[in-house]
């Protein structure tokens, strides 16, 4: 295995200052050149997990760049100036441990998770490739092709279709509503040219971001960061992009080839840091958050008029949407929109019982907990706290507020939510004969 000739800088050891925070063992530092790290001590494992993050994401894309966020995450599998494709794929895999990646709308995360013996390996391989990309013009061609059957293979499952064409109209003309894949039109007009310049732009160290946790020294992470990154140079944090403004249409789509009609409803909802955040955690466990939610037991268990349904948030740096999604046959789309309708006025006008309330927090709670069992949901969990919440909250602050939430609470955000004519709504399927009107969304009283 070739091993990575760090960047290295001689001053930075000496300006690196950490500043540790909080019960569970959260440490933080800064690199002169603006690199944050982040770490947690997991003294009771022996596995690390490692990400590096940038705070960029398919949100700052234009219409022309849409999908190039998740294009390069893929190139830097491809090869580095150190190791070709087969050896970045061996050089984990041969310890035991895992290497993943992935895009959202406002992050990219490349990570490893292995036994703490193996951490310089790993954070080695993870470096190169955020570090040392080759894009080269024939892996680049190989990579549109194979960006081209990921679009295909997503136009053929109808939930994702659903989704993206809700959120292109609700989010309209911004980056939040793009797909993160792009479009076949964006995919085949990248170039080696259009690859680098998006690449320098956004793997700036101002954007760069490393979160460890597990079986760890974070004097010891901090100085392996600084030994890979700490001779870049110094850059500029980009001006934050925007809040979108939303849309509300009705868009009713033909796809005569599907057996169901596919519904997506939305409405404006928080941002993710929102201090409402923990009711809105409640409403929407309530509302379609489980098998015991009010969506599933009304309509797939009482009325029969669904497999799949359910609600979600969707929650971004400066907004949100909270959704209902669901599949039924084209003669009951009709009744359940209205169905649906009617549990939004339902949880808008009346109190959640105190039973009711008291599962949900019970549901949220243990979710919350048992999601901060391993060392990888950890180490995501310190950037996301990091990169949107510009803090830390201990699991016993998270636990007190979500204790503090009340039934008038809960009934209040619904009510702020749940407006007909805010509300965005689209099906997808063989609708022939299905007419969605302003009015069916209005429940009746």
């Amino acid at each position: 295995m070739k091993t990575f000739k760090p960047v290295t800088s001689s001053a930075n050891s000496h300006t690196v200052k950490n500043v540790p925070t909080e019960k569970r063992g959260i440490e933080r530092a800064q690199l002169p050149n603006g690199v944050r790290i982040i770490t947690e001590r997991m003294s009771h494992v022996r596995s690390v997990s490692m990400g590096i993050w940038v705070a960029s994401g398919s949100r700052v894309e234009t219409p022309e760049t849409n999908g190039l966020s998740h294009f390069i995450e893929h190139m830097l599998f491809k090869g580095t100036k150190n190791r070709s494709a087969e050896e970045i794929a061996q050089s984990v895999d041969s310890i035991g441990g895992g290497l993943d990646a992935y895009t959202s709308k406002e992050l990219v995360c490349f990570s490893a998770k292995v036994l703490d013996e193996h951490v310089p390996i790993a954070f080695d391989v993870i470096a190169d490739l955020v570090l040392n990309p080759m894009f080269r013009e024939e892996d680049i061609k190989k990579e549109r092709g194979v960006i081209l059957e990921e679009i295909k293979m997503e136009a053929d499952s109808p939930d994702y279709l659903v989704h993206e064409i809700l959120c292109n109209n609700f989010f309209k003309d911004h980056g939040l509503g793009r797909s993160i894949l792009g479009t076949r039109a964006t995919v085949k007009s990248f170039d080696r040219k259009a690859v680098l310049k998006f690449y320098r732009e956004q793997y700036d160290p101002a954007n760069l971001l490393i979160t460890a946790a597990g079986s760890l020294d974070h004097v010891e992470i901090v100085k392996l960061v600084d030994q890979y990154f700490g001779g870049l140079k110094a850059g500029r944090r980009a001006k934050p992009q925007a809040a979108p403004v939303t849309a509300a249409p009705i868009i009713l789509r033909e796809k005569d080839s599907l057996e169901q009609v596919q519904l997506f409803l939305g409405v404006p909802a928080i941002p993710l840091a929102h201090p409402d955040r923990y009711t809105c955690y409640v409403l929407n466990t309530v509302l379609g958050g489980g098998i015991s939610s009010r969506l599933f037991q009304t309509i797939r268990e009482r009325q029969g008029l669904a497999y799949a349904i359910g609600s979600e948030l969707v929650m971004y740096r400066d907004t949100g949407m909270m959704a209902v999604y669901g599949a039924t046959s084209a003669q009951n789309a009709v009744k359940m929109t209205r169905s649906i309708a009617h549990e939004l006025h339902e949880i808008s006008t009346n109190l959640v019982p105190a039973e009711e309330l008291r599962r949900a927090k019970d549901h949220i709670k243990g979710s919350f907990m048992l999601g901060l069992e391993s060392t990888a949901s950890r180490m995501s969990n310190l950037a996301r706290q990091e990169l949107f919440f510009g803090r830390f909250v201990s699991m016993d602050e998270m636990l007190e507020r979500i204790e503090e939430v009340t039934a008038d609470s809960v009934r209040n955000l619904a009510q702020q939510f749940f407006v007909p004519k805010r509300t965005a709504l689209a099906m997808l399927g063989p609708l022939k004969g299905v007419k969605i009107t302003r009015q069916d969304l209005i429940a009746a009283s």
